[in-house]
């Protein structure tokens, strides 16, 4: 009994790395998804660099709401790059090996990313909110100023609360077993090679998930409910379609993205009897949206689009303002 124990005790302290083996089920031929998946990562990459440049350099777009979309553009770089290179590793040169400083490190950078993510979304439909409910205020109140402050808080929020993460999951006890059915270093997964009781990280990933992203939504849809009210109490159907226009884009990736939490929340129901759905979903949740972002703003941003075709040269002369607000 002493020595099984010592025994157990021993592999537990020499487990200094885990292994990701990548999609359950599949490992054999996962490879084949290695293609699309670094065409998203890279039109991910190049769309999000695209904005935040054209931002930057375009006079016009100095304004509150492309600087959110500036924010989110390089959220969304840092949340693609801290999962995509690893897998393309896992895929392509077999390097499964992570160590556990890297994966608690991995776990963590993840978790703030996405919690800025849905931050971010809640600042512009704050942002959107004001400049509709209450457009004579919006000049003193959302100002450079405040994007900073609101950014800032949203940092500070999401770096001090997902503290606890890797902190807690680091405490666990880890025995022989150390490979991770997954891509990356997802908490759950993770935990789920502890030997000891992992309760306390299942409810802090259970308050965390209500406290960030369960709040943030609720707040978002409250701030589009009350601009709907206000948009239908319009009288001039142009004024209505207008106001409309310039949400529909956030509205869009914002139902896009809360909805890919809700079911990603419903597929790990059905983790144990189909373990790769939940997996592929997760991947598929942090590189999409990414590479899925600047399209939708492209498309639905007139403004933005032109901006774009000046840092590339294919508009020369700069439309006026009010060129551009008949434009949208």
């Amino acid at each position: 009994m002493d020595t099984s124990t010592s025994h157990t005790n021993s592999s537990s302290l020499h487990i200094s790395q885990f292994i990701l083996m990548g999609l359950p089920g599949i490992h054999k031929w996962q490879h084949w998804l290695s293609l699309p998946l670094a065409l998203l990562y890279l039109l991910a990459l190049a769309a999000n660099l695209l904005i935040f440049i054209t931002i930057q350099r375009e006079p016009t777009l100095h304004e509150p709401m492309y600087h959110f979309l500036g924010i989110l553009a390089l959220v969304d770089i840092g949340l693609a790059t801290t999962i995509m290179p690893k897998i393309m590793a896992i895929f392509w040169f077999d390097a499964k090996v992570i160590s556990l400083p890297e994966c608690f490190a991995q776990m963590y950078v993840i978790h703030c990313f996405f919690g800025m993510e849905s931050g971010i979304f809640l600042c512009m439909a704050v942002d959107r909110y004001i400049a509709i409910c209450h457009p004579l205020r919006y000049p003193s109140i959302v100002t450079d100023a405040f994007v900073v402050k609101v950014t800032g808080f949203m940092g500070l929020r999401n770096c001090l609360l997902t503290i606890p993460v890797p902190v807690l999951a680091a405490q666990r006890l880890y025995c022989s077993k150390n490979e991770i059915d997954h891509c990356l270093c997802s908490n759950l997964g993770v935990i789920s090679l502890a030997c000891d009781d992992i309760t306390v990280n299942k409810f802090y990933q259970l308050f965390l998930a209500w406290i960030l992203v369960g709040s943030d939504m609720a707040l978002v849809f409250s701030s589009y409910a009350l601009i709907l009210r206000t948009v239908l109490r319009l009288n001039s159907a142009e004024a209505m379609f207008k106001a409309l226009s310039t949400c529909s884009s956030h509205l869009i990736l914002i139902l896009f993205f809360y909805s890919g939490i809700i079911v990603l929340s419903v597929t790990h129901l059905v983790e144990e009897k189909i373990p790769l759905i939940p997996v592929l979903l997760n991947v598929l949740h942090n590189v999409i949206p990414p590479a899925l972002n600047p399209m939708v703003y492209a498309l639905r941003m007139g403004e933005l689009r032109l901006g774009f075709q000046r840092l590339l040269g294919w508009v020369k002369n700069c439309p006026s303002t009010s060129e551009v607000t008949s434009a949208l």
